[in-house]
């Protein structure tokens, strides 16, 4: 049974096309019916609308299999008095969900991810925690890739906000607990007997998506498709608990070697 990202790992940062052997890959595990549930952090597009894409260059998913964050916002965060950060197409799915955005003394500071955040943007959210607001992440990515540079994940934004002003976060998303038991109950309808003993995580974020797969008991494989070049530029710095279990280049060669 699979939980398997989508950014970097079935299609790519750069273009978001297929990524080799991924497309095959899907739908070799729909000719053996193998229980799969596809979890991305997808926060820019609606639900269904990413979903739609998904299908659109090829891939053959039901929707029953897909979870993203903005699927469980609703009963995570208030529709009311939100300060909200990111990029423009994930304020204009906030606002579709009726978000009422607060950018004088909101309740909530809602992080999801850009590349280009501002110190003065910094500055209002630390503003906004320092006077009260509780903070959250749509996930918790440790670095978002895109137009092949590297930027600070919503993670590593979490971690600084955090570290400036001693507010704790709760994130939606990957690699929230509660993100992933949702993904098991869905699971669950495809195979009574899943639990996260039985699944194996397969994401190119090995510090978000793979180490909270692995605290969880997951069994993990690392592609390095996307945001890492290599398996040398994260891997052996990372505690030996939450290593990846296995590593391949990408999802063909995933096809190749189990």
């Amino acid at each position: 049974m699979y939980f398997i990202d989508v950014q970097g790992t079935l299609i790519s940062d750069a273009d978001k096309s297929p990524i080799e052997g991924s497309i095959e890959f899907i739908s070799e595990l729909n000719r053996k019916n193998i229980p799969y549930m596809i979890v991305t952090n997808n926060t820019k597009k609606k639900s269904h609308d990413f979903y739609e894409y998904l299908l659109s260059i090829g891939f053959e998913i039901s929707f029953d299999k897909y979870l993203d964050p903005l699927m469980l916002l609703e009963t995570r965060v208030d529709k009311s008095s939100v300060a909200a950060y990111g990029a423009a197409e994930f304020l204009k799915t906030l606002e579709s969900m009726a978000y009422s955005f607060d950018y004088v003394k909101p309740k909530t500071v809602l992080i999801a991810i850009k590349e280009d955040f501002s110190a003065d943007e910094y500055a209002q959210m630390i503003d906004f925690l320092l006077a009260g607001a509780s903070l959250v992440g749509m996930h918790e990515t440790s670095i978002y890739a895109k137009n092949s540079k590297r930027y600070p994940g919503v993670g590593a934004i979490l971690k600084l906000l955090e570290f400036a002003t001693s507010v704790s976060y709760k994130v939606v998303g990957k690699p929230s607990s509660a993100f992933y038991m949702q993904a098991l109950q869905e699971l669950q309808k495809q195979d009574k007997s899943a639990k996260f003993d039985t699944i194996t995580m397969i994401s190119d974020d090995v510090k978000g998506d793979l180490g909270g797969a692995k605290e969880l008991g997951m069994r993990t494989i690392f592609v390095t498709s996307g945001k890492y070049k290599s398996a040398q530029e994260i891997v052996p710095f990372l505690d030996e608990k939450l290593r990846p279990d296995l590593v391949y280049k990408n999802m063909q060669e995933i096809m190749e070697k189990i």
